[in-house]
This record gives C-alpha cells, structure tokens and sequence, in this order.
C-alpha cells in the first residue's frame, strides 16, 4: 500500500459525525443542515434542457482537452471578467471535471519528489490541498489565516528556507471559510516571489462569482497578472467551476487556466489519468459560460440572505459580513466543537467547527474557537436557522 495514505485526516464531515456520536438532537424541531458548502439554489432550466438535447453523445468517447467551442467559450468569459488582453483557448485552457479532481491532479504534475518538496496552503483550508500535496510526495507548510491578518495568508512572514524547498503555493479566494479576498497588490507580492524561487500558484477561485457588491468583482490571480504585463501568465494557474457560480455542484464542471508550459504538461497528465468531461456536459457548460443573468440572480439570493441573516445574530455572536462567498465563519464564545454539539443537541442545527477546517501550526489552529455557517439552505430556513443561533447564543449566556 502506497504509505503516503497514512497521512490523510480523516475528512471533515467524517469527524462531525464522530463528533454527534450519541448526542440525540431536539426532534421537535425540523434539522437544518448548514455545514456543507453544496449550493441550493435552482439550477438553471436552460442547462438541464441543453444536458437533455446532447444525450445522443452517451455514444462517444469526449476528448481529455474538451470542446474547443468550450475553451473558447471559457476565453471570452475569463477575458471579459478579468480583464485580460488574452487567453488562448488552445494552449492555456483546460476543461475539467470540477475543481476538486483538477485540485488534487495539479500536484501530482508539479511536484519533483527528488527534493523533500512543500506546498504551501492556507489554514484553514480546503482539504483537497492537504491530501493532494501528500500523495504528490510533498509536505504542506500551513499559512495562518486569523483575523490578525485579515483571513489573509501573510507570504512576507515566510522564511527563505521554506520558499527555498517550495514547489507550489496554493490559494483560495475568495477565501473558504472566510470569505476574504486577496488584495491584488498582495497577489503581485506573491508573483514576485514565485519569479525568485521559481514556484508554481495555484488559485482556487470558485467562490469568485458569489459577493456582495456588483461594482466590486474580487480579482483573480491572471487578471493581476495581466495588470503586471505578465501575458504568459508564467507559473500561475486558476481554477473556476460552475458548482458555486451556477448552482451545478452536480454537473461536475469547470476550468484550469494560465501557464501554457503547466497546462501542456498537465494536459498529459490528465490523459493518463482518464478524466475527460463528457460531452453533454460540455455542451451544457458552453451554455453556462455564456449567460450572465443568472449568476447576478444568484448573488443576488446569497445577499438577501446575509442581510437577514446579520440582522438577526447581530449582538450575540461575533460575526462580520464577509467580503465574498456564501460561508459565515463567526467567532464562538465556547470552542467550535462545543459549540456545534450544543447546537446540534438543542436546536437540531449542524455547522462545522473550524477546527475541523485547520490544522495546529505555529502553534495555534486559527479555526478552534470559530464555526463555519453555510448559507446555502432557502432564506426561510436559513431565517429560522438564524433565530435558533441567537437562542443557542443567549442561552449560553
């Protein structure tokens, strides 16, 4: 058995459940799930019935670069959205089934075992970073995110030595479970680092459609690049997916993007892997790539909720609005565990505790006493979910 298996923690909603073992929940009330980061809100009619136009393609075998209707399609969107001057859909674009599988591939590509690699990760973060960077043959070296630094990785706080072994850097922001966004001057920060010690980034960017604010976009990595007059995108590499932006997490679609010399060589990879999107999907994301509407009627869904949301917990519990995403990531008065036992017990509520999301590094996990809140679930019940907290809250006081 391949060691390196070993090392992978058990996923986070395994150790919720381990964490409600015995605990019998108030079955007076209804249960509201708000600990899974699955969207709610109703996919679009037009894709549904774009899947069932193409069934016919349930007879061919899709090609691992995808459509180039669809690269093309995922050019004009990223050029438009990022403001870029441009995006080869030929040699810079790679179709993939979902952020998660393009995740955890990326590092088998990039890393070279031969050197005791890291990969650098936010923390807390999305589990697919740790678990890929370990099956790669890498460590991962975790970036604090606290409210000290604004939920932001501090990269000028990383010693040289560390930069000297690091292969790979990844990001995520929006961020997961803050919701922060990475300023563009400190992603420009984090590409002149990479220009000296040659590391490959590698931006997670699939909550990049979901914020509060139409005039204020969060920026992506290529876009700074594009800022910088980095046309090649050199060592930089996006994801994006339609799970979040559209509300298709079952459609299993989305994009890789940036450095034409990474994505040949992922582009093998991926070939041996056997990952090709099927083609009905394809066609469905051509449609999705393409219209705007209703991905504006998205947010807007997502900013009702925050704005009922806060009004209610506002004064017991310490929770600010975040910059983009659907996640809350308030502060708790007891640790989050705890927290998310009471929670369970008396108000038949499940949130994540942030600890389950962080890992204790330098001496501290930034996750221990806050709780992740999904507002993925319909207003009404997210309304409701909203007044049991507040309860919850008082109660404890």
């Amino acid at each position: 058995m391949n060691p390196d298996i070993e090392k992978l923690q058990p996923y986070p909603f395994q150790r919720l459940t381990a964490l409600f073992k015995g605990i019998e929940p108030n079955t007076e009330l209804k249960h509201i799930a708000l600990s899974i980061g699955e969207p709610k809100h109703q996919a679009p009619q037009f894709i549904a019935e774009t899947l069932n136009q193409n069934m016919h393609h349930l007879g061919s075998y899709p090609g691992t670069a995808g459509l180039p209707e669809l690269r093309q399609c995922i050019s004009r969107w990223a050029t438009r959205r990022f403001h870029l001057k441009k995006l080869d859909a030929d040699s810079e674009i790679l179709p993939v089934n979902g952020t998660r599988e393009a995740i955890f591939a990326l590092p088998q590509t990039i890393i070279d075992r031969s050197s005791s690699p890291l990969v650098l990760s936010p923390n807390p973060f999305y589990q697919i970073y740790e678990g890929a960077s370990y099956l790669a043959g890498a460590a991962p070296y975790y970036l604090n995110c606290s409210e000290e630094n604004q939920f932001i990785p501090n990269f000028s706080a990383v010693p040289a030595q560390i930069w000297n072994r690091c292969q790979l850097v990844f990001l995520c922001s929006p961020g997961n479970p803050s919701g922060a966004v990475i300023p563009a001057k400190r992603l420009a920060e984090l590409i002149d680092l990479s220009d000296h010690y040659n590391f490959v980034i590698a931006s997670d960017e699939c909550y990049s459609e979901i914020y509060l604010d139409e005039s204020i976009p969060p920026p992506g990595l290529l876009q700074v690049c594009a800022q910088l007059g980095r046309d090649d995108y050199r060592n930089c590499m996006v994801f994006h997916s339609l799970s979040k932006r559209s509300n298709l997490p079952g459609l299993r679609s989305g994009f890789v993007a940036g450095d034409s010399a990474v994505i040949r060589k992922f582009l093998q990879y991926r070939t041996y892997h056997g990952c090709a999107m099927p083609l009905q999907n394809q066609m469905a994301s051509i449609k999705a790539w393409s219209d705007e509407q209703h991905v504006v009627e998205n947010r807007t869904l997502y900013r009702e909720k925050f704005s009922a949301i806060l009004d209610i917990l506002k004064g017991s519990l310490d929770i600010k609005i975040p910059d983009a995403g659907f996640y809350l990531w308030p502060k708790t008065p007891i640790s989050g565990s705890e927290f998310a036992k009471g929670l369970f017990q008396t108000e038949n509520i499940t949130v994540l505790p942030g600890e389950f999301l962080g890992r204790e590094a330098h001496d501290l996990n930034p996750g221990y006493d806050r709780v992740r809140i999904a507002l993925v679930a319909p207003i009404e019940q997210c309304i409701e979910a909203a007044h049991r907290i507040r309860r919850y809250c008082e109660s404890l006081n």
